[in-house]
């Protein structure tokens, strides 16, 4: 049970006066409010593209224990209610041809083809990555950030048809990406 600090409480009162997410799905909802909270920009609303099912997989294998993976350590420390695989940990040097973060995503994906939820915030390439290694997942956050790469790495998550929540901005990041995670976590009974 997470204790909500009074700050927060009033930043969620504030965030609901300026934009109405009342119709949108809980988990929706959640995640939406969540990133706009992170980063005090309601834009974010319209940007976002989240799948309800997808969430609700997502949400279900987080509490069932799956493994978290991250593509770097910031993403993992804003996780703050469980820990993560990191893969750039995975990766001391790049392989040939391939950022390290690549390199880290494709170490990960060895070792976890299957069921792991993704939460990608930093790299277009480590998405790009996630995308051909075919790892089965319940849902891949891709939230890369970044003027090259990072648009049409997410198009690519999207059209791939994989369970996911994206934007269709450059804009992403570690913050984005952990507060979605977090989102999941922290909603009640939306399982």
């Amino acid at each position: 049970m997470r204790t909500v600090h009074p700050i927060e409480t009033e930043s969620y009162a504030i965030l609901r006066t300026r934009l109405d997410t009342a119709d949108l799905p809980p988990l929706t909802r959640a995640v939406v409010e969540r990133v706009v909270h992170t980063t005090a920009d309601p834009s974010w609303a319209g940007d976002l593209v989240c799948d309800e099912d997808a969430l609700r997989a997502g949400r279900a294998a987080l509490l069932a224990g799956a493994p978290l993976v991250t593509d770097v350590r910031m993403v993992a420390v804003g996780i703050t209610a469980r820990p993560s695989v990191v893969a750039l940990d995975l990766a001391p040097v790049a392989e040939p041809g391939l950022t390290r973060s690549a390199t880290g995503i494709r170490a990960a994906a060895a070792q976890h083809p299957d069921g792991a939820v993704w939460a990608i915030g930093n790299a277009p390439t480590a998405l790009e990555e996630l995308l051909r290694t075919g790892v089965r997942s319940p849902l891949v956050i891709g939230l890369p950030v970044g003027f090259v790469g990072s648009v049409a790495a997410k198009a690519a998550l999207r059209a791939a048809g994989w369970p996911a929540i994206s934007n269709r901005s450059e804009r992403g990041g570690a913050a984005a990406a952990a507060a979605a995670v977090n989102a999941l976590l922290y909603t009640e009974g939306s399982s």
